[in-house]
């Protein structure tokens, strides 16, 4: 190894500052041992051995020194390293596990053991992953060396699928002992898969809706084509199933558009103050003829002071036709339908205005309540069909509901009726809301 050396300015080489203090310590030594040889007569051979072990001392001292140093730098420099590749792995959501060549865990982040409470460090991968495709697949990596991905599905407590990335690490951590490592990404496609079975569904559902009106209609005009031709009666009543055929077709592709138009605006939330007051008066006047045709009635709670907030007078009104209007149809039984809006502060103390819809029939069942607002989604298809609707109407309002960025909750039980509550938020300049 080289001289530590470093160069000043005229050229000249110049120790570096440990090593030049070992060697001046050992020269004054040296120096010492030589002055009493001198002064006994250089008859003494061992204070000259002194003299030159002493040399010899701190050349060897200062060596030493330069490499202990160099040694914790290189300890330091690691350290930190690991440290923040730690920290890295830490604040990684997705879960990230590494084992060694025998499947063992030699590291996890957060995530993985929140995903798999099992894993243990020195633990083997299997006794935490019940997989034969994840640890097949760590094998074959190990084998060939090339990366691959596998996919991972849990069942409990929820259903949730991953697909994961296998991948050998080269110039593995001292941890493994120089051999190469396994890392395992999971990466959650739950979601994406939520999607693409939504979206399977919505085109079956649509084309299912569209289907059924359009093959009624077309044979009806076969049959008033054919053997009713000639027959006034039959034709008139076929005429006014062809109408109610079309007008149900006609519904809920006004359903879809409307829905397709909001998706649309749902980042740009409305900016126009509007009286919710106001518009909740007037949709309950509207609807209490169809009210009375049930026999039930509407029954209306409203402050007697105008209530504003932020939002779009249209799709509002769309809110209280559909809350209303289902709570009517499905909840005639009960005979009367209550509607109510209020002032109210949220827990920041900000003001809100929270309207609810509820209505004394069957009720709804627990395993339905967590799908309603899914479009086509209908707890008694042919019941829905009959009293006109489309199973689109409360994927409507929710949508509606966040892009005025509320809140859409529904409470029920069986035989005790319905409740649907909306909360918006309302104008900051109303600032006489009294707590409730």
């Amino acid at each position: 190894m080289s001289e530590p050396e470093t160069r000043e300015p005229s050229g000249r080489r110049r120790l570096q500052p440990e090593r030049s203090a070992a060697l001046s310590a050992g020269l004054i030594v040296a120096l010492v041992m030589m002055v009493a040889a001198a002064v006994r007569g250089y008859g003494d051979g061992w204070l000259l051995a002194i003299a030159a072990v002493a040399v010899v001392f701190a050349s060897v001292a200062a060596g030493q020194s330069r490499s202990s140093r160099h040694v914790e730098r290189l300890e330091t420099k690691e350290a930190r390293r690991s440290s923040v590749a730690e920290a890295i792995l830490a604040h990684i959501p997705d879960p990230v596990i590494l084992v060694d060549q025998r499947s063992l865990i030699v590291e996890a982040n957060e995530a993985a053991r929140v995903l798999l409470p099992g894993l243990k460090v020195d633990h083997p991968l299997s006794f935490a992953l019940r997989s034969p495709d994840v640890l097949d697949g760590i094998d074959d990596v190990l084998t060939h060396g090339e990366p691959l991905k596998v996919e991972y599905a849990e069942r409990v407590p929820t259903e949730r699928t991953f697909e994961v990335h296998i991948g050998l690490l080269r110039g593995s951590p001292s941890d493994l002992g120089g051999r190469p490592g396994i890392v395992l990404f999971f990466r959650d496609l739950t979601s994406t898969r939520r999607l693409e079975a939504m979206r399977a569904d919505f085109v079956a559902n649509a084309s299912h809706e569209l289907r059924t009106p359009l093959a009624s209609l077309l044979g009806f005009v076969e049959t008033l084509q054919g053997p009713a031709r000639n027959d006034p009666t039959a034709r008139e009543r076929f005429l006014e199933i062809m109408r109610g055929q079309a007008q149900r077709m006609k519904r809920l592709i006004d359903d879809l558009l409307s829905l397709s138009r909001i998706e649309m605006r749902a980042h740009v939330p409305p900016t126009e103050s509007i009286d919710l007051r106001s518009i909740t008066a007037h949709m309950i006047e509207t609807l209490s003829p169809l009210a009375k045709d049930r026999n039930a009635v509407i029954q209306a709670h409203l402050p007697e002071q105008p209530l504003s907030v932020r939002g779009d007078r249209d799709e509002l009104l769309r809110v209280l036709e559909n809350l209303i209007e289902n709570a009517v149809k499905y909840g005639e039984s009960g005979g009367k339908v209550d509607v109510e809006l209020v002032r109210t502060r949220a827990p920041d103390g900000r003001p809100r205005a929270t309207l609810s819809v509820r209505d004394y029939g069957p009720g709804i069942g627990p395993e339905d309540l967590p799908r309603l607002t899914e479009r086509f989604y209908r707890v008694d298809a042919a019941a829905s069909r009959e009293k006109g609707g489309t199973g689109l109407g409360l994927a409507i309002v929710k949508h509606i509901v966040n892009r005025h960025r509320g809140r859409l909750d529904i409470t029920s039980e069986l035989g005790e009726g319905a409740c649907f509550t909306v909360t918006l938020p309302a104008c900051e300049d109303e600032v006489t809301i009294p707590n409730k």
